[in-house]
């Protein structure tokens, strides 16, 4: 008999160890808040091995942030966490594979990969910037952005073995661009797709007015030569657009700009546009926001309510490629 209990006894020591040490292993990687929610690491162990070199414009330094990290916070400066997870995935594939590509495309060479504005929370933000943006729901925000970027960790977009130039922007006019109509490189996954849940997105139309003095100085800014006088009616000639709306080149006094010239000059949010003169003043209706050429982000996060997945998001945005987890 007590030969039995101490076999039961020696059973029940080692079952209790195989509970009690794995969570003293992890006890430092979460502590309890006084809600009782978990709050996550400040620093995660990278899966990759590697970091990237990110210049921050704001200081002027060279941030070495490991992969697992910048993921994460790069989807929070791109997607709002309450996304649907599928597209906050999507939007992790998609940014990790546009970065890797710039990194593979620097080669180690001169002193950063790409660059940030970390006071702004372009491209990467800090984890201290991240709760302060998100104040009391930090817990709650970084679990979900984390655990989505930490989902689909690793795995990129391809296109001929190499890894695309997966683009994205915030909300399309209702139809995403080809990139030859808006930067001239032609790609065959950036093509014009249907994302018809745009234009129901707040901030889908916005305008602007401008007084004639003000648009003259503007349109002189970027083409000086521009002959901008007598009836200001007149200023605007022939407008030539994309498909889907984006204005590739309009002529102002005589001078052709590109639709993105003119979006620079006024700070539009998109070049898809149109432009009228009434009263002394210059009035521009604007559609989307953004450079639409391949996934908006307004369109992800429609699919993924729908039920889309993030692979099915991918593969209608950046139709093509291939989904694939091979180290970058």
């Amino acid at each position: 008999m007590n030969v039995k209990r101490g076999a039961r006894l020696l059973r029940l020591l080692l079952l209790l160890a195989m509970v009690l040490i794995p969570l003293l292993a992890f006890g430092g990687q979460a502590k309890l808040s006084a809600n009782g929610t978990k709050t996550p690491a400040v620093q995660r162990l990278t899966k990759s091995g590697k970091q990237f070199r990110i210049l921050d414009t704001s200081s002027g330094k060279v941030l070495n942030v490991n992969d697992g990290d910048f993921l994460t916070a790069t989807v929070a400066t791109e997607m709002s966490p309450d996304a649907p997870s599928e597209a906050l995935k999507a939007q992790a594939v998609a940014a990790y594979t546009y970065y890797s590509r710039l990194r593979k495309l620097a080669g180690g060479k001169g002193n950063s990969d790409f660059s940030a504005d970390t006071a702004n929370a372009t491209v990467y933000m800090t984890d201290e910037q991240m709760k302060k943006r998100w104040g009391s729901s930090y817990s709650k925000y970084y679990a979900a952005v984390s655990s989505a970027a930490d989902a689909v960790f690793g795995q990129t977009l391809t296109y001929g073995g190499e890894l695309a130039d997966t683009t994205y922007f915030a909300i399309s006019s209702g139809c995403t661009e080809n990139s030859e109509d808006v930067w001239g490189g032609k790609y065959p996954y950036l093509i014009s797709v249907a994302s018809p849940n745009d234009m129901f997105a707040s901030g889908y139309l916005t305008s602007a007015s401008f007084a004639e003095n003000d648009f003259r100085s503007r349109i002189l800014s970027v083409a000086p030569k521009a002959k901008l006088e007598g009836d200001a009616g007149s200023w605007i000639g022939t407008v030539s657009r994309s498909q889907a709306g984006t204005v590739k080149t309009a002529v102002i006094g005589g001078e052709t700009l590109t639709g993105g010239k003119i979006r620079q000059a006024f700070g539009l949010r998109s070049a898809n546009f149109t432009v009228s003169h009434e009263s002394g003043k210059f009035l521009f209706m604007v559609h989307g926001y953004g450079h639409d050429v391949g996934m908006s982000q307004t369109g992800a996060e429609a699919m993924a309510r729908e039920g889309a997945s993030y692979k099915e998001i991918l593969t209608w945005y950046y139709p093509g490629t291939v989904l694939t987890a091979k180290a970058v």
